[in-house]
C-alpha cells in the first residue's frame, strides 16, 4: 500500500511543475494542498522555520490530521509549511523536497535538486543533471501551428536569441549587449539564417535600447512586455531550428534541452564583486563534487561533511556555481558555446526522474 503522500503547493508554477513530474513517475495516490501567502510574503522571505505564521489560512487548503506519511513539496514558503506538519506528526512524516533547502537540511529526508546547485555531500541529497522541470510537447507544438504563417517568411535556419537579465555573479550591460547584436550578424553572416531575438521579464531598459538601436535589418525583434497580447517564446520552442540563451537563464537552457533542440550559451562576464562571489561559488563546486575514487577524493568528501556543520548555510553551502553548470552541459553534449557549430545529434537525457523515485521509494 502507497503511504498516505501530500503534495504542498505554492504559486510558482515553474516549482509546482518539477514536483509534477515526480508525482507523475511515482504513480501513486496524492492529496494536494495548495497554500497562498500573506500580502507580505508573496514578495517578502519569511524568516526560515517550521511555521505556517507566513501563510494565509483563510486562503490556503486546510493542514490538520490526520497527517501524512510522505509530504513533497517544493521552495522556500512551501516547505517552512511541511516543516511544521513534521512536526506535528512527532517527527514522523517524511519530506521530500525539490531545489535547495534554506536550512534544517536534516530535518527533510530526501533533498533533490540539479547540477547547478552546490549541496554538501549528505546521505540526504541526491543530485540530479537537470531541474525536473518540463514543457508539454502538445503545447508547443499548437503555439508553432498557431505562429506558423509568421515564420514562414522567415531566412532559414531561424536561430532564436533568449535574452534573460543581469543574474549574480553575471554582469549584463550595454558592452553584453552589443556583443548579442554581433552575435544576431554572425546568424546573419555566417549562418545565412535569421536571428530572432526575444527579451524577458529581467532585461533592463538599457540593453533593451542597445538591441533595439544595434540589431542587424534580417533580425527581428521582440520586447517582452506584461501587456503584450502575443509572446513568441513557445512558438520559437517549437519552431526555431537553433538557441543561443544567456548564461544567467538556466530555465530557458532546459527548456531547450528538454525538446531536444540545438542549444548554445552565450557567456556573461562578471563584475569585480562577482568575479570574488565566483571564487567562493567555484569553491563550493570543488568540494563538493569530489569524484571518491582516490584516496584525496575520499577526504574531501569528508571535509565537505564537516563544512556542513560548521558553515550552516552562511557561505559555502546550498550556492549555486552557473559557470560549472554550463561546463557540464557542454561536456555531455547538451550544448556547444555561443559561435560554435549547432549540435544535430540527438543526445539521451539522464534518467533524472527514475532516480528520484527509486529513492522515494526506497524510503519506505
Amino acid at each position: 500500500m502507497a503511504p498516505r503522500t501530500w503534495v504542498i503547493l505554492g504559486d510558482k508554477r515553474g516549482d509546482n511543475g518539477q514536483v509534477q513530474t515526480i508525482v507523475e513517475a511515482l504513480g501513486w495516490p496524492v492529496e494536494y494542498k495548495y497554500v497562498h501567502m500573506l500580502p507580505q510574503y508573496v514578495l517578502g522571505k519569511p524568516r526560515y522555520r517550521p511555521s505556517l505564521e507566513h501563510l494565509d489560512m483563510a486562503r490556503s487548503d486546510p493542514l490538520e490530521p490526520p497527517w501524512p506519511e510522505l509530504i513533497i513539496t517544493v521552495g522556500r514558503r512551501p516547505s517552512m509549511a511541511a516543516l511544521w506538519v513534521r512536526r506535528q506528526s512527532g517527527k514522523r512524516t517524511k519530506i521530500v523536497l525539490v531545489g535547495k533547502p534554506s536550512g534544517y537540511m536534516l530535518d527533510f529526508s530526501l533533498v533533490v535538486a540539479s547540477a547547478e546547485n552546490q549541496m554538501p555531500p549528505l546521505a540526504n541529497f541526491l543530485p540530479t543533471t537537470l531541474p525536473l522541470m518540463r514543457v508539454e510537447p502538445a503545447d508547443v507544438a499548437a503555439e508553432a501551428r498557431a505562429w506558423r504563417a509568421r515564420f514562414a517568411p522567415l531566412r532559414k535556419p531561424l536561430i532564436a536569441i533568449l535574452v534573460g537579465g543581469q543574474t549574480n555573479p553575471f554582469v549584463m550591460n550595454r558592452k553584453v549587449a552589443r556583443k548579442l547584436a554581433a552575435t544576431a550578424r554572425w546568424v546573419v553572416e555566417e549562418l545565412g539564417g535569421t536571428p530572432y531575438v526575444t527579451t524577458s521579464r529581467r532585461t533592463t531598459p538599457e540593453v533593451v535600447a542597445v538591441l533595439r538601436d544595434s540589431l542587424p535589418p534580417q533580425a527581428v525583434f521582440y520586447e517582452w512586455s506584461a501587456q503584450a497580447p502575443d509572446n513568441p517564446y513557445r512558438a520559437l520552442l517549437g519552431s526555431a531550428d537553433g538557441f543561443i540563451v544567456t548564461a544567467d537563464s538556466v530555465s530557458m537552457m532546459v527548456e531547450v534541452i528538454y525538446l531536444h533542440k540545438p542549444l548554445a550559451i552565450f557567456p556573461l562576464p562578471g563584475g569585480w564583486l562577482g568575479g570574488v562571489d565566483q571564487w567562493r561559488r567555484s569553491l563550493a563546486h570543488w568540494l563538493f563534487n569530489p569524484r571518491q575514487v582516490s584516496r584525496a577524493d575520499r577526504w574531501r568528501h569528508r571535509l565537505a561533511r564537516g563544512v556542513f556543520y560548521v558553515d550552516v548555510f552562511k557561505v559555502l553551502c546550498a550556492t549555486r556555481d552557473f559557470r560549472a553548470f554550463h561546463r557540464l552541459l557542454v561536456e555531455r553534449s547538451l550544448a556547444v558555446w555561443s559561435g560554435q557549430a549547432f549540435r544535430r545529434d540527438t543526445v539521451a537525457l539522464p534518467d533524472d526522474v527514475g532516480a528520484v523515485v527509486r529513492r522515494i521509494e526506497g524510503l519506505f
